[in-house]
């Protein structure tokens, strides 16, 4: 699967447990964790309740070893892979207190990763054999911007722009305060040559304005069917076509036959019900 920066990662794994702990990646502030021996071991299981395409075994893994790096993990599954109510994900053995300590950062970041891996591959299952992709949005949950657009990769989607720095989307009010498609078009493509240049659309005379400007990607703003396929034809294929708005999984079956390139949800990352894990520990005989 599709790496991702290791650094990243511990920044938001840090993060979190400095959140969970007081401030400070001490396992000593996990006050209920301490009602335990030190020297008590234990072996665990991770399940899922539910079947979902895997995404997060990097932050499970670095949760776990910021926590306590004597913790051993062995995977029985890795990110992408669809698995079944009920499976076990991953074994663990090591000290009950740091197990028990970082457990719950842990599955945080695993069942929301897992969520956006897995409605990402229930929409490109939707598509089919279609060649229309579906993207995600800027809709991330804050400060997860790059985990959840991994997670997307993950679930066989494609990235949209990471931000406001790597590509141009003009939408309505950029083209108002701009004087004008052709106008924001324009300057795009002179401040920075090569950045791709999108521009969002709400009705057929901006498309062909769009167009005209010579935009690398037109989104076509809650269109419907009818006029996306009208829109399919102007554009005889000069530009790509993105379709946002009311993408329902019913949508998704028609969309995917009409031609357009791209098609991209907020839901991926906004609307997701976080996968039900559970965590089962048991305490090693002396």
């Amino acid at each position: 699967m599709t790496s991702f920066d290791l650094n990243s990662i511990r920044d938001q794994v840090t993060l979190a447990l400095r959140e969970d702990l007081g401030g400070d990646i001490d396992a000593g502030c996990d006050i209920t964790a301490n009602l335990i021996d030190a020297t008590t071991q234990a072996t665990a299981t991770i399940i899922t309740r539910e079947a979902c395409t895997l995404c997060g075994v990097a932050w499970v893994n670095q949760a776990f070893a910021l926590i306590d790096p004597s913790i051993s993990l062995n995977w029985q599954a890795d990110d992408g892979d669809e698995v079944e109510a009920g499976a076990t994900l991953v074994s663990l053995t090591g000290p009950a207190r740091g197990i028990l300590t970082a457990e719950r950062t842990a599955l945080n970041f695993l069942q929301t990763l897992s969520a956006t891996a897995t409605v990402t591959r229930h929409y490109t299952q939707l598509l089919g054999a279609s060649t229309t992709r579906i993207l995600d949005t800027r809709k991330t949950l804050p400060g997860l911007r790059l985990a959840q657009k991994y997670a997307v990769r993950c679930g066989g989607g494609q990235n949209h722009r990471i931000g406001l720095f790597d590509a141009f989307l003009i939408k309505e009010n950029h083209i108002f305060a701009c004087g004008g498609i052709n106008k924001a078009v324009l300057a795009a493509k002179a401040m920075a040559p090569g950045k791709p240049v999108e521009v969002e659309v709400e009705s057929l005379d901006e498309l062909h304005i769009a167009l005209d400007a010579g935009a690398d990607v037109i989104m076509l703003d809650n269109f419907t069917n009818e006029q996306i396929q009208e829109a399919v034809a102007i554009n005889n294929a000069r530009s790509k076509l993105e379709v946002s708005g009311n993408i329902t999984d019913e949508r998704l079956a028609s969309l995917a036959t009409i031609g357009v390139d791209y098609i991209s949800s907020g839901a991926l990352t906004k609307h997701v019900t976080a996968i039900d894990l559970s965590l089962r520990v048991s305490l090693d005989a002396d």
